[in-house]
């Protein structure tokens, strides 16, 4: 088997998905070029490199063919805009990289847009991933803005932040929360989001053209706990009335519904749209499997970045 470069895998990744989109879903070039978000002539490049590359015979015949049918089966089951499966690979079903390398593909596409955008983004290891994929790009004319805060109860900054990386790699400015993720009351909460800058900050959260989020379980080793930001108490409590996941901290059942809880209540984090609008999800593995469809069930996200194996589960349990 022919070792091929990072570059020419990604680029054999894109003529299989445009074949597919051609060949299998009879998709114009036109629409084609539309949902890869590239040219006319590059969607028909894509096409014939299916071909010359021998992806296309009676089928697809590659890997990802399962991956856009599980994608399309997703949209069809909770109603999502769109959808990425990657594959799993068997000997590091925890590994990140096809799932954050699709994500910043998405993410370069808003970047390289003409037109100046409001870029919002959470905070966790699939950001944190998705960000270290992006290539340099002088980006100075949109906003990169984070949707939760980035300290813990005692000060620490969190590790997972993706917001200053992403700026540094864009020039653009950005417009981080440096705040607790949940303070000791909603009281509290307020008075911080009403000062300045906090109150610009979630302004033009709740203005973002596109989100980015990561989909956090609620289990015994949940990141909120893990990180510090909520106690073994919280995280107890939580789950006892009924938490199944967080997106950007907001805890929310297996319908997707946000707790009534005291933890939510002092929360920081931009508040959630729901139905929500062009929100990114980039999650996979099994313990996340409820609160992914607890996400989409609730209408928090509108797209789903994952793998192969957690796609499987989302439509067989």
């Amino acid at each position: 088997m022919v070792k091929r470069t990072r570059k020419e895998a990604a680029r054999l990744d894109e003529a299989a998905r445009a074949g597919w989109l051609y060949y299998c879903a009879g998709n114009t070039q036109d629409e084609i070029a539309t949902k890869l978000g590239v040219s006319r002539p590059t969607a028909q490049r894509l096409v014939s490199a299916a071909i010359s590359e021998g992806l296309v015979k009676v089928r697809l015949d590659h890997p990802i063919a399962r991956c856009m049918e599980l994608a399309a089966s997703l949209c069809k089951e909770y109603g999502l805009a769109n959808c990425d499966v990657v594959p799993t690979d068997p000997a590091a079903p925890d590994a990140m990289f096809g799932m954050t390398q699709t994500a910043a593909t998405y993410l370069e596409r808003v970047l390289q847009s003409p037109d100046p955008k409001i870029i919002a983004v959470g905070t966790g290891r699939a950001m944190r991933g998705m960000v270290d994929e992006v290539q340099r790009v002088d980006a100075r004319h949109h906003k990169i803005v984070s949707l939760v805060g980035t300290i813990a109860h005692d000060g620490a900054a969190s590790f997972y932040d993706a917001v200053t990386d992403l700026a540094d790699r864009t020039r653009a400015p950005h417009y981080p929360l440096p705040i607790p993720v949940i303070v000791e009351s909603a009281n509290v909460r307020a008075q911080m989001q009403q000062q300045p800058p906090m109150d610009n900050i979630m302004h033009l959260a709740a203005k973002a053209d596109v989100r980015f989020v990561g989909v956090g379980d609620l289990g015994v080793d949940a990141p909120l706990y893990i990180d510090g930001f909520i106690s073994k108490d919280e995280l107890r409590s939580l789950q006892k009335n009924g938490g199944i996941g967080e997106v950007v901290s907001w805890s929310f059942d297996e319908n997707g519904v946000i707790l009534d809880h005291d933890v939510n209540h002092r929360v920081t984090s931009a508040p959630i749209h729901i139905p929500a609008q062009n929100t990114i999800a980039v999650a996979k593995g099994a313990k996340k499997v409820a609160a992914i469809r607890g996400a989409m069930r609730g209408k928090l996200i509108t797209t789903l970045i994952t793998d192969e194996a957690t796609a499987e589960a989302l439509l067989h349990a």
